[in-house]
């Protein structure tokens, strides 16, 4: 009987620590501390402003970025390089179906799939999948990590394969100078709690 004892101690044990990882960490994001700014160019200029992060989280293994997630909350969109009726306006137009449709998409979604050391000392290879509008797809890009685990990074997003069309010269002939560039670019500062 102690032998059967301690042998189903034994197995409950080490079926414990493989299925339990102690060197997984997972940090919550702070979505008050964390930030995107976002910059969309055109022919005649660019524009750029700031997304909130609504939460997320950071895994890390043996001390490395292992996966995580994070949720934007897209009716935060605002425009910093404009003021009064022109701001309120692209921020307007920005909200509407021609561009992200925060009503019917409130959130978008990045979920990281593959993480692959860069090479250098809290730098990495990011892949994940990226949800707007309802469509994901993959993106990558080279993200860095601090001590404290927050992650930065810069991510160029092809708009149109979020159906995000408004002003793309792939879909409309003719635009000129009012043309909008197809790729825009997020700068993403996650801060760890």
């Amino acid at each position: 009987m102690k032998k059967i004892l301690f042998l189903s101690i034994f197995v409950f044990s080490v079926a414990f620590l493989f299925a339990h990882n102690p060197a997984e960490l997972v940090h919550g994001v702070n979505p008050e501390k964390s930030s995107i700014d976002w910059v969309g160019k055109k022919v005649t200029g660019k524009h750029t402003g700031t997304i909130n992060i609504k939460s997320g989280e950071l895994k890390h293994e043996d001390g490395r970025l292992s996966g995580g997630n994070f949720v934007i909350d897209m009716p935060s969109i605002t425009v910093t390089d404009l003021e009064g009726g022109m701001k309120g306006k692209l921020e307007g137009h920005l909200k509407s179906p021609d561009f992200f449709d925060v009503a019917n998409f409130t959130t978008a979604e990045f979920v990281i799939t593959e993480v692959k050391g860069g090479g250098e000392a809290g730098k990495y290879n990011v892949t994940g999948d990226l949800t707007i509008k309802g469509k994901t797809h993959p993106v990558s890009f080279t993200a860095s990590t601090n001590e404290d685990g927050s992650f930065g990074a810069d991510i160029t997003v092809d708009r149109t394969l979020y159906d995000v069309r408004y002003g793309s010269g792939k879909f409309f002939d003719g635009l000129g100078d009012k043309m909008i560039y197809d790729d825009f670019e997020l700068s993403v500062n996650l801060v760890v709690e």
